[in-house]
């Protein structure tokens, strides 16, 4: 696959320019109308002096111009870099000082803290998304000549989430972006303009950029982007929009099934709905049952392209904890210390490849052939395959507790936790035991009153006595999540780091 997102964008407007290509909570844009209203905003990035390869920066919230504004800097050849637009000004800095945009969009609550950033020595253009984007919208604009991408050049910069350390910039190509959406095609039922994606992550995440505009625009169908997730509005929308593309942590699926009447919801249209980024409770997935929708569990990272694997919807209540066998072209491996593939049921490293895997991370060598040694992508990931091949997650590499020399799967406490009667929210980590070394505590935020014997007692009743948590910590409010909804444990692990002289032990 060797086509671009332009490309398609310039098929689209050709064959169905009155098609919604991206509808921002009732603000409609049809192909034809954002082919125009880029076309100014690319003329004016030329005007600033842009060129192919260089990096475009964006911070905002999710808006219609954010989205105008990648698109046209995909026009003039250039790499989209989204910023996290919660970043202070020293974490938006390093990541401008990284990638060295030539201009940085962003709304009008962002232009300070893009001052400061200028500020600090980084050298960039400011460019406010409402004073040259929205004020573009609806005028005659002329195409920018000169568009003439490689496959291989990158068009694309997602900076990953930063769980152990500074995020590193994950290069996206035109060639693994069209790789993605044509692997992603064959194996759902949607059919060209068919596609409608409901968006309510981050722009600047590669749910936002690759898997909702990018994807929308390679399939001539409409992104249904929401400003913010809003479990009741999302609903709504699935409903009234017949929504058949739905993508997000278990969270967004777990909230929108508390909203009164969801019961009485019917949703059969929705044949892609993929859960990622902790494991599905099975409960979780028998509620969703009932409107037609197949939740299924999926496994990938930011570098495999987001999504490197799919249970399939036949199969999800079968194997509620499998993540499938990979894709049509994307290949995995479970493998021990040496890199040898283990045995079914035997955990290990798991490795991907296939053509979402990203060519390396930008400027960073060494952390690129740490990754792609052997030509596989080394995860960091656990997980174990069975004899037919599915693959089941276990945990992070660097976050499995070695309570006394026995190994406990942080997310396989959660998995069983997350059942338990008044849990709204739980993370488990490791804390010190004077005993074993390490021992697990489950961080809550609870529905109400909580009692930690009766979840010790719920725990005890499902899991080996090992891997029950001694510690059950009530936090003050929801879990600190990431653009991505992932928990931020490390922040967790911080804050309790002293948990065995806080609270106490519970027998």
């Amino acid at each position: 696959m060797s086509g671009t997102v332009v490309d398609a964008l310039t098929w689209w407007v050709r064959t169905v320019p009155d098609h919604p290509a991206i509808d921002f909570d009732g603000d409609v844009v049809t192909y034809a109308e954002l082919d125009t209203w880029s076309d100014g905003v690319a003329g004016g990035l030329r005007d600033r002096g842009v060129a192919a390869g260089d990096r475009v920066g964006i911070v905002g919230t999710n808006t219609l111009e954010w989205c105008v504004a990648a698109v046209a800097a995909w026009k003039v050849g250039a790499v989209v870099c989204g910023f996290n637009q919660r970043f202070l000004a020293a974490e938006l800095g390093a990541l401008v000082h990284l990638c060295e945009p030539a201009v940085v969009f962003g709304d009008a609550a962002h232009l300070p803290l893009l001052d400061e950033v200028a500020s600090a020595g980084a050298v960039f253009t400011p460019v406010g998304l409402e004073s040259t984007v929205t004020a573009l919208r609806g005028g005659d604009h002329p195409p920018v000549p000169g568009f003439d991408a490689e496959p291989e050049d990158p068009t694309a910069i997602v900076f990953t989430s930063g769980t152990t350390g500074m995020p590193k910039g994950v290069v996206f190509t035109h060639r693994t972006i069209a790789g993605i959406m044509h692997e992603w095609s064959l194996g759902e039922p949607v059919a060209p303009n068919d596609l409608r994606v409901l968006l309510v992550l981050p722009m600047f995440t590669a749910a936002g950029v690759v898997w909702g505009l990018a994807r929308s625009l390679v399939h001539g169908g409409t992104m249904y982007l929401q400003p913010r997730f809003d479990p009741a509005r999302a609903l709504e929308v699935l409903q009234e929009a017949r929504i058949t593309t739905f993508t997000g942590p278990p969270i967004l699926f777990e909230q929108i099934s508390r909203v009164p009447g969801f019961e009485r919801a019917r949703l059969p249209h929705l044949t892609t709905a993929w859960v990622g980024g902790a494991r599905v409770p099975v409960p979780l997935l028998e509620k969703w049952r009932p409107s037609g929708v197949a939740l299924r569990q999926i496994y990938g990272q930011t570098e495999i392209g987001g999504t490197g694997t799919a249970m399939s919807a036949e199969g999800a209540l079968e194997h509620p904890d499998a993540c499938g066998w990979g894709g049509p072209f994307t290949r995995l491996r479970v493998v021990d210390a040496d890199d040898r593939d283990c045995a079914p049921g035997e955990v290990g490293e798991i490795l991907m490849r296939g053509p979402g895997m990203f060519p390396g991370y930008w400027r960073n060598e060494e952390a690129t052939k740490k990754a792609l040694r052997g030509g596989w992508l080394h995860t960091g990931d656990l997980g174990s395959v069975d004899e037919e091949g599915l693959l089941t997650y276990v945990d992070r590499m660097g976050e499995m507790i070695n309570s006394g020399g026995l190994k406990i799967s942080p997310a396989e406490l959660e998995t069983v936790l997350q059942q338990a009667p008044g849990v709204a929210e739980v993370a488990v980590i490791p804390v010190p035991d004077e005993k074993f070394g390490e021992t697990p505590a489950a961080v809550v935020h609870a529905e109400g009153e909580l009692d930690p014997s009766a979840l010790v007692t719920f725990c005890n009743d499902r899991l080996a006595d090992y891997k029950v948590p001694r510690y059950v910590i009530t936090h003050d409010g929801p879990l600190p999540r990431m653009a991505s909804g992932k928990i931020v444990k490390r922040e967790l692990r911080g804050v309790y780091a002293d948990a065995p002289q806080r609270y106490p032990k519970v027998r």
